[in-house]
């Protein structure tokens, strides 16, 4: 798991994840009345937390997040490894990442535009193609922008990571999860030379792009599929009744109950899991949580002040 723990006048710092965090309402002369910003916070396990192993950076296994600021937006993004690559050698947190480490450098480079989420992901995806040094492997990714003057958000979704907006009480937006068959998502990859046209690879523009306006108090939930496979809406919706007011202290301590019952459930052989859900509706007798990574990403939109 990672906490969050407030320093200085601007930042608070995930101290295990590495993750950065920074609030709208102590403002840097970057904002103006009447702009919004979102307050973040975020937990997250690792299918090999109980043996004791943390990745350094904000990795939880094989997931990997970032959350980042520039003078026009927040953004923040989650991107889960394709597991399978560690069958030929390959370490799946690297390419998640470096893919997420790239979109937080662009974002802070102000290379981006607000509007244009996906735009971050190839941009990112084409920097990994070129790097000199190869990468190889496969990633899910999920891309969230709050464009702070218009007061909108702007998401692109690829695979079955994603988002959920809350609004009293209620799920007022989420994320389409992109399947191609059962537990075979959506994704962005890199394979060597011989594998190319056989390893499954999707172009960023595939992801599901969706703009709307969001209101002051409105929460942002960003996630990979270790939290949507184990816990439907209505737990999350639970969880987020505990959540009183916008300080760090308070989301982060959400974001961490969020994700320690999603990890319980992950384990419980008895609970019949939305993932288990979904494969008897695809033909298999399956039962029980689903050992995943998990990440988890809460936001509340507040008032951005200088």
């Amino acid at each position: 798991m990672f906490s969050v723990l407030s320093y200085g006048r601007l930042v608070a710092r995930a101290v295990l994840g590495g993750l950065s965090q920074t609030d709208p309402r102590a403002g840097s002369g970057g904002g103006g009345g009447g702009d919004y910003g979102l307050v973040t916070a975020g937990c997250g396990f690792g299918k090999d937390f109980r043996k004791g192993l943390l990745k350094k950076g904000a990795c939880y296994g094989d997931d990997a997040c970032f959350v980042a600021r520039h003078r026009s937006a927040d953004v923040l993004g989650v991107a889960d490894g394709v597991g399978g690559w560690r069958d030929y050698g390959v370490d799946p947190s690297q390419f998640s990442g470096t893919l997420m480490r790239t979109c937080e450098r662009l974002v802070k480079e102000g290379r981006f535009v607000p509007s244009n989420p996906i735009g971050i992901l190839t941009t990112s995806y084409c920097e990994l193609l070129q790097n000199k040094v190869p990468l190889l492997g496969s990633s899910t990714a999920c891309i969230v922008v709050l464009d702070r003057t218009s007061h909108r958000l702007h998401t692109a979704n690829l695979g079955d990571s994603g988002f959920l907006v809350v609004r009293g009480g209620e799920v007022v937006h989420r994320s389409d999860e992109q399947q191609h068959y059962f537990n075979t998502p959506f994704q962005l990859s890199i394979a060597p030379p011989e594998a190319e046209g056989v390893v499954l690879s999707d172009s960023p523009d595939a992801a599901d792009s969706t703009s709307f306006d969001v209101q002051l108090g409105d929460i942002i939930l960003t996630a990979t599929d270790g939290l949507f496979d184990n816990m439907p809406d209505y737990m999350i919706l639970q969880e987020l009744k505990k959540l009183k007011n916008s300080n760090y202290e308070s989301i982060q301590q959400t974001a961490r109950s969020i994700a320690e019952q999603a990890h319980e459930l992950a384990y419980d052989p008895n609970y019949m899991s939305p993932f288990a859900q979904f494969a008897c509706d695809n033909g298999l007798n399956v039962r029980g949580g689903k050992p995943d990574d998990i990440t988890v990403l809460l936001s509340i939109v507040a008032e951005y002040t200088d």
